[in-house]
Order: structure tokens, then C-alpha cells, then sequence
């Protein structure tokens, strides 16, 4: 079974960068990799450089409008889905698309979590970008979760932030095996006051990434990320050895 990393926090934080850092590292280690993209505003794609035909939401739709009599639903949702994984080297990428609209999708939403947890068993790693408002865990599209991953910068707001959303994770149900805070754009260490309110929060520091100007050129130009900084590196070591694996 993969081991299951969900990356989550505020806007504009680096939640996409961090994911496809992760990817790369994490390719070193073992693969094959599942890259999730489960963001509306998806973009995972272009940091990773791939390129992706359809999303889940794409298939949902198709799924609620028609499917085949030769086929159950159930059936037809997971070969529509196999068709969309975007391959890559050594890693797939998995685009969920726009957030379901008004109606019940309860039925749907059963069959992703299924398809899910067969899928995960393919891979050694998967790694979920998540929006900020945790939208497809919240709604139970995934059931456990080894690693919780909420990237902040070091701003208060930013802080607060992830650690609402490591609150609403904890609310909605969700089996969160470890959980840490990962502060990207980093200067240094932060403020005896941040870091007493992320211990009064349950939570811990997995590590610093200090700003980059490469990675931010890349972002702002649509390119992969990459990074060639042994600060950056040892960084994302440090987060992904505190990994339970």
C-alpha cells in the first residue's frame, strides 16, 4: 500500500511548489509516484511539466449524464479514470478538477474513494496537493492519510491558517496518522510566539525552505520547478525524514 502524503494550507504559501519538490525527491527514494491534483485552480501539472487531457471532475459529469449499458457505473467511472492519468517519468499525475456544484454526489464520491484506494496500492508514494479548504477530504474522497503536510510562510496569517485547516481535518473524521508544518519562504527560525502557538496547536516543525529566487522565476515564467540549492534540499530531506514510513 502507498504511503499517503496530503499537502495542504492558505493561498499563495507555496502549497504546489512544496508538492512538486516532493514528487522529485521522493522519486529518488522509490517509485512509482502518484502526484494528485486536487486543487480547482490546478497547476500541478505545470510544476511538474506535464500535460493532462481531463480531470475527475470531466469524468463525474460524464458519468451522471451516461454511462454504457455494458458497463456499471462503478465499472465504467474506473476505466474513464485509468484513461486519464497523465504519465510521466517514474510518476503519474491525477487532476481532480472544478468542485462539485448543487446535488448529491454521495454515489460518485464512493466510487473516487474506492478507485483511490485501489490505485494507491500501484504506488509507493501518493502525494496529494490539496486546496486550502481540504474540499475533496472534507467530503471524504480519501480515507486515511499517513502524513498531513501544512505549508505555511512565516507570517502569522499564514500560520493560523494551516492550523485551522489541520483543525477542520481532525473535525471532518479524517485518520491522520503524523502531521507537521512545513514553512516555505523561510528566513530563518521563527518567533518564540509562532512557535509556541503551533505547539499549543498539537503541532511541530518538519522543516524549513528558504526562498528561492530560481524557484520563483520558474513559477512566475510557467516552468517546472527546480531547485539546485543544498539548503533547499537538505530541507525537504529533513521533511521527508520525519516521514513514519
Amino acid at each position: 500500500m502507498a504511503y499517503i502524503i496530503a499537502i495542504t494550507g492558505k493561498g499563495g504559501v507555496g502549497k504546489t511548489t512544496i508538492s512538486a519538490m516532493l514528487v522529485q525527491y521522493l522519486l529518488k527514494i522509490d517509485k512509482p509516484v502518484l502526484a494528485v491534483d486536487a486543487d480547482p485552480n490546478s497547476n500541478l501539472n505545470v510544476a511538474l511539466g506535464m500535460k493532462y487531457e481531463e480531470t475527475i471532475a470531466d469524468i463525474r459529469e460524464e458519468v451522471k449524464k451516461q454511462t454504457p449499458d455494458s458497463f456499471s457505473k462503478s465499472e465504467f467511472f474506473g476505466l474513464r479514470l485509468e484513461e486519464a492519468i497523465a504519465e510521466g517519468n517514474g510518476f503519474d499525475l491525477l487532476v481532480m478538477g472544478r468542485p462539485e456544484g448543487p446535488g448529491c454526489y454521495c454515489a460518485i464520491n464512493n466510487i473516487l474513494r474506492e478507485y483511490l484506494a485501489k490505485a494507491a496500492k500501484n504506488y509507493k508514494f501518493v502525494v496529494i496537493d490539496n486546496e486550502a479548504g481540504m474540499e475533496h477530504l472534507s467530503r471524504r474522497t480519501t480515507n486515511d492519510i499517513d502524513f498531513l503536510l501544512l505549508v505555511s510562510d512565516p507570517t502569522m496569517v499564514g500560520i493560523n491558517s494551516a492550523i485551522n485547516v489541520y483543525n477542520t481535518a481532525k473535525s471532518a473524521g479524517i485518520k491522520i496518522k503524523n502531521a507537521s508544518l512545513i514553512i516555505n519562504k523561510s528566513k530563518g527560525e521563527l518567533e518564540k510566539d509562532k512557535l509556541k502557538l503551533i505547539e499549543n496547536a498539537g503541532l511541530r516543525i518538519g522543516g524549513y525552505v528558504p526562498f528561492q529566487d530560481e524557484i520563483q522565476k520558474n513559477s512566475e515564467k510557467g516552468n517546472p520547478v527546480e531547485y539546485s540549492s543544498s539548503e533547499v534540499e537538505k530541507n525537504i530531506t529533513m521533511v521527508l525524514d520525519s516521514l513514519e514510513q
